[in-house]
Formats: C-alpha cells, sequence, structure tokens
C-alpha cells in the first residue's frame, strides 16, 4: 500500500501534518534522518509508518516508559505487531520478546537505552531482520544537552551489526550545538536534516516579575479563562498551590512522581474530562498529555534550561487557538535556581563516595552485577551511611548520567502478562472456566499482543473496562499465573534502582575533572539563558526562544507577548493598546484585561466598555472582542 492509503487505513487521516511526509520519504530512500519536531508535531508517525511499506523491523530506542507501553498498546490495537523491551524486565520476557522478533512476527521493537548494551540484545538483534533504527528524543545523546542520558552513547554501537539500514533521530528541542552532537555521536552519514518552526503564532509568551507569588498566581488563574496547568518545583508547592485554588473558588488538583499510579491517574481524568479546570504538577506532569484545549501554562518555578521551559509552556493551545505561557519571577526564585544548580553537582569525592556505598549495601562484589535491580529506600541507606538524602540523591543521580545506575521513576515500574498457549487451547480454557474466562475476554480485547510477547499492563485499567475490582483482577491473574495460563509478573511496589553496567572500582568511575568541569559549565550556560530570557524585556520573547533553539531567519516580532504588546503602547493609549492587541485575534474581555494590566494599564476594563459603547469594539455572541 502507499503512504497515503496506510495513512488512512491505520490512523483516520486523509492529509500528513507539515514535514512528516518529507521525513517519511527521506526514510524511505535509506538516508539517515534528523528531524526536530515541536511537541505534539507527529513524530512517531514519520518512523512507524515507513516501517509497514519495508521488509523487515524497526528499532525504536526510547527512555519514555510509559510513552513505549502506550504506543505499542495503540499499534496493536490498529492490527500492527509491537513489543517493547525496558530496563528491569526479567531475563525470561525479554528472551520471549526477541525471539518473537527474529520469527518477524513484530514490526516495531521498543527498548529502553540501556537495553543496548546486554549481551542477550546483541547476539538477537545482529540476527534480526531490521529496516529502520528510530531514536527518540534525541537530544539526549548530548553531553552538553539538558536531558543527557549516557546509554544514548550505546546506540552508535549497534549500527556496525546493520551498518546499511537508516537511522532516523527525532526530537522536539535541539540547539545547533545539540543538533550537531546528534549528528557526530549517533554515526549519521549523508545526513537529511529537517527543522519545524519553533514559532506558535497561538502563543501568548509573558514573564511577570514580583515577589508577591501567591497575589499574582491567584491574578493569573482567576483572570484567565479555560484550564490550565500550574508547574512548581517541589511535591509540597503542588499540594499547597493547589489548595489555594480550591480556597478561592478555582477548581484545582495536584499531580506528582510521589503518588500512587491509582491516584495519579484519578487525577489526570479529572482534569482531562474538565471536571477539574486548573492541574498543578510537577514536570512528572505532561509527556504524552495531548490535551487540545489547554489555555494557559503557568511556571510559578521556572526550569533550569528554556529547552524544558519551551517544551512544558508548549503544552497550551494545541489547538491553534489562543493561549498564554506565563512565567513567574522574583528574586527568591533567582536564589532557587541558584541552589539548585550548586546541588546538582556535589564534589567528585562525594560522589564516588556515594558509588562505593551502593555497591556495599546491595552487596554487589566488583566486576558483576550489571542489570540487577532492588528495592530502594533512599532513607534507610542515607541513615545507614549518614549522608545527607538532598546531597545522597543528587550523587545518585550524577551516577544515573555516568551510566552507572537507573533510578526509574514509579510510574515506570509496570506489570507484565504474557500468554504462552496457543489459541485453541486458550479457548477451551475459557469454556472450561467461565469466571478466569471473563478475564481472559477482557485480556485479549484490550492487549492484542498478549499472545506474541509480554506486554505491560494496568490492573485498574483492566478492572474499570471488565467490571471487576482491581484486587479481583490481581487475584485471578495470580490464578491464572498459577495454572500456568499466562505468565504474571506484578508491578514493584517500592522504588527501584538498577545497576545498569558491572560494579567498578570507584577510583574508576569514568570521569575527571575535565569533563565533571565541562558538565558544570554547560549546566550554567543553559542557566544564564534562562536569566536572559526572563530578563530581557526589549526582545519578542517568542524570537528569543526562537533563536535560543537556532532559528533565527524569518522570524517576526509576534505581536502578542508582553513586550510586544508593551512596545506597542509605549507612546500610546489604552486604546492604542487594545487595538493593536486585537489586531492579533479575537479574545475575551477577561483575557484583553489580564494581559494589558500584567503589562502595567490600568482601567483597561473601563476603556474596554467606552469603546464598545462607542461602536469602535465588537462582542461576538461568544463573548469574544474583536475591532469593528
Amino acid at each position: 500500500m502507499d503512504k497515503q492509503t496506510l495513512l488512512k487505513k491505520y490512523w483516520g487521516y486523509d492529509t500528513f501534518r507539515p514535514l512528516q511526509e518529507e521525513i517519511i520519504d527521506s526514510v524511505l530512500a535509506g538516508r539517515d534522518t534528523l528531524a526536530l519536531l515541536p511537541t505534539g508535531g507527529g513524530k512517531s508517525l514519520c518512523y512507524q509508518l515507513p516501517t509497514l511499506m519495508t521488509e523487515g523491523l524497526c528499532l525504536v530506542v526510547s527512555p519514555l516508559i510509559a510513552l513505549m507501553k502506550d504506543q505499542v498498546q495503540r499499534l496493536n490495537e490498529r492490527g500492527i505487531k509491537a513489543a517493547c523491551i525496558v530496563s528491569g524486565m526479567s531475563h525470561t520476557d525479554a528472551t520471549a520478546v526477541l525471539t518473537n522478533c527474529l520469527s518477524g512476527t513484530v514490526k516495531l521493537l521498543y527498548v529502553s537505552p540501556e537495553r543496548l548494551r546486554q549481551h542477550l540484545f546483541i547476539e538477537h538483534f545482529r540476527r534480526m531482520k531490521v529496516a529502520l533504527i528510530a531514536v527518540d528524543e534525541a537530544h539526549c545523546v548530548s553531553q552538553w544537552g539538558y536531558d543527557f542520558r549516557p546509554p544514548y552513547l550505546q546506540i552508535a554501537d549497534i549500527r556496525q551489526y546493520h551498518p546499511t539500514v537508516p537511522l532516523l533521530a527525532l526530537t522536539a528541542t535541539a540547539t545547533p550545538e545539540v543538533a550537531d552532537d546528534i549528528r557526530l555521536h549517533l554515526l549519521m552519514r549523508n545526513c537529511r536534516t529537517f527543522t519545524a518552526s519553533y514559532v506558535r503564532p497561538n502563543l501568548r509568551y509573558s514573564v511577570v516579575r514580583g515577589d508577591d507569588r501567591t497575589g499574582l498566581l491567584l491574578r493569573v488563574v482567576k483572570q484567565g479563562d479555560g484550564c490550565g496547568i500550574v508547574y512548581a518545583r517541589s511535591r509540597r508547592a503542588t499540594q499547597q498551590i493547589a489548595d489555594l485554588l480550591n480556597a478561592s473558588g478555582i477548581s484545582a488538583t495536584y499531580y506528582h512522581a510521589g503518588l500512587d499510579a491509582a491516584e495519579r491517574d484519578r487525577r489526570q481524568a479529572l482534569w482531562m474530562s474538565g471536571k477539574c479546570r486548573v492541574m498543578v504538577a510537577t514536570n512528572a506532569f505532561g509527556m504524552g498529555i495531548d490535551k487540545p484545549d489547554v489555555r494557559f501554562v503557568l511556571h510559578v518555578d521556572m526550569p533550569d534550561s528554556l529547552e524544558a521551559y519551551f517544551q512544558e509552556a508548549g503544552r497550551a493551545g494545541r489547538d491553534g487557538l489562543p493561549a498564554d505561557a506565563i512565567a513567574l519571577f522574583s528574586h527568591a526564585e533567582h536564589d532557587r535556581l541558584e541552589r539548585d544548580y550548586a546541588s546538582l553537582f556535589p564534589p567528585i569525592k562525594y560522589i564516588r563516595s556515594v558509588y562505593m556505598a551502593l555497591c556495599n549495601f546491595y552487596r554487589i562484589p566488583l566486576g558483576s552485577g550489571a542489570d540487577s535491580h532492588f528495592d530502594f529506600d533512599l532513607e534507610v541507606l542515607c541513615s545507614t551511611y549518614r549522608f545527607s538524602v538532598r546531597e545522597f540523591y543528587n550523587a545518585c543521580r550524577f551516577l544515573e548520567r555516568l551510566g552507572l545506575i537507573a533510578l526509574p521513576e514509579r510510574e515506570e515500574a509496570y506489570s507484565t502478562l504474557y500468554i504462552p498457549v496457543g489459541r485453541d487451547e486458550l479457548y477451551r480454557f475459557q469454556l472450561d472456566h467461565l469466571r478466569l474466562g471473563s478475564l481472559l475476554e477482557t485480556l485479549m480485547r484490550m492487549y492484542p499482543g498478549l499472545l506474541l510477547a509480554p506486554v505491560p499492563i494496568d490492573e485498574r485499567k483492566i478492572a474499570s473496562r471488565g467490571r471487576f475490582e482491581t484486587v479481583d483482577v490481581i487475584s485471578m491473574l495470580g490464578e491464572l499465573h498459577a495454572m500456568h495460563v499466562v505468565e504474571y509478573r506484578p508491578r514493584p511496589q517500592k522504588p527501584q534502582i538498577i545497576f545498569v553496567s558491572e560494579r567498578v572500582d570507584e577510583r574508576e568511575i569514568p570521569f575527571g575533572n575535565t569533563h565533571y568541569d565541562q558538565l558544570k559549565e554547560a549546566a550554567r550556560r543553559r542557566l544564564e539563558a534562562v536569566y536572559a530570557y526572563v530578563g530581557n524585556d526589549s526582545e519578542c520573547r517568542m524570537r528569543q526562544l526562537a533563536a535560543y533553539l537556532g532559528e533565527t531567519e524569518g522570524v517576526a516580532d509576534c505581536g502578542v507577548c508582553d513586550v510586544c504588546r508593551r512596545a506597542a503602547g509605549d507612546n500610546g493609549t489604552v486604546e492604542e493598546a487594545i487595538a493593536q492587541l486585537l489586531k492579533h485575534g479575537a479574545m475575551t474581555p477577561q483575557e484583553l484585561c489580564r494581559l494589558l494590566e500584567n503589562d502595567g494599564w490600568h482601567d483597561v476594563a473601563a476603556v474596554v466598555r467606552r469603546m464598545l459603547d462607542a461602536g469602535s469594539l465588537y462582542l461576538s455572541e461568544n463573548m469574544q472582542l474583536s475591532l469593528s
């Protein structure tokens, strides 16, 4: 089938999004390809569709376990055979998946980057019929980027087993330096690069400065329209802000990785359905959330890089309608960013001592322990070795950057299920065991790939779909496992630590003073870019962000950010500021008043009423102001 037919058959679309078709054509021509597409730009289609047009499978490398699980399920529901292997999966489960890949029954195999260095994976991969290697979140390969992940450096090593297979690297944000790093470290040859514009004409970027964070927060949210996201740095702050909003008559909930999975799902569903107006969250929320009608994203705490800020702010206005991206900033916020920066880089001697303590605590001898995983109790570890919790955790995160350990977030843990029996035997079992058979029927509808390989499952969703109680689902899966009808591995209940590679002598940890200093300097440059953005009141916000990400040609002033709005009104009246803003599109009176009041204008509501009475403004039936 041709591209257009496949697009309609499997995804239901009549047309491609910008650059998708060009990227697909480059891949089909056998070219290494780098695709820089913004969040929501349809990156996954760029490797899924061409894989269906070629013989062999596509290996997809991704660090986002939740998204991998979601994509595998969606592909199987569409009739496209997909499977995944992630950190922490048992040897037996991983072998079952890889064996099916060798037999040609899997078209897309998703793996976490840690898997690429393991002997089991390499021995199977070198014998697979591979059509394409796709690298999602490709910016993670750059040591100088904001989200460096050392296992990504292993991707270049596996290319030797299929040297003629094209590689497609995809990311939403990359500075020019990071894009160069991607091409270099992934050994991309004769590479074609496609870059979508970072400009979002419907987004109104603003920076609101002041030390009264509570007052600014309430003013912005109360005057804003529709639903929104408020990003805060700490888990405690998310709860405090949600409580404040609820007490002020604004329906809000909060979300962070410390909540159990069922509670996170419940809160997310409330917000997605519109029953709750504001989601207050840490950066654990948002990846893979495709809610089109988010009218504002408000940062009460700025991230430590503009890449992270751009991605999070970009979750507003995906429906193309006007939306706001607002950052609050104060002297206290500057001090907090400086403290966070300092804590991210513990002394090298301290990092080595933490690594030794971890290996000793889990009794891992030198030269062994690769891919072993354990319950990770931070408080017990710190109490045992008399470390401070914050410094110890940051040292662990640095060890993670070096590829020695991994600390998956709790939401990345999951249960797996596999049905090893044939369809005929399964059908007979269902007839003989009606209660368990009903559960099996639900499972087969929800996870079409169960007969193919172990797949991640969610017991709560199974219970909801099949009208069971969650506790009964877990119990029945245990029964089925004991009867050898399924292979069920329940989700770990505690945070995990994974030793990605074998134990090395702490004196041989693979970094030195120069490398450490370079990483620290790269983080400082990213932080200084944040300060420059929030402090620059003379250049269009959209142009600032686009230039930072490498888009400098043909980017005009947006006309709607706080800098542009102030520039338009510098030598004019409130009436002229209103007219200038409405030239870029209609908006509600509340939106108009909030934007201009944030810019320092006064009595905006009174002026709007005068202009309506004079006929120079028009108010539509859906309460949108426009110029007459």
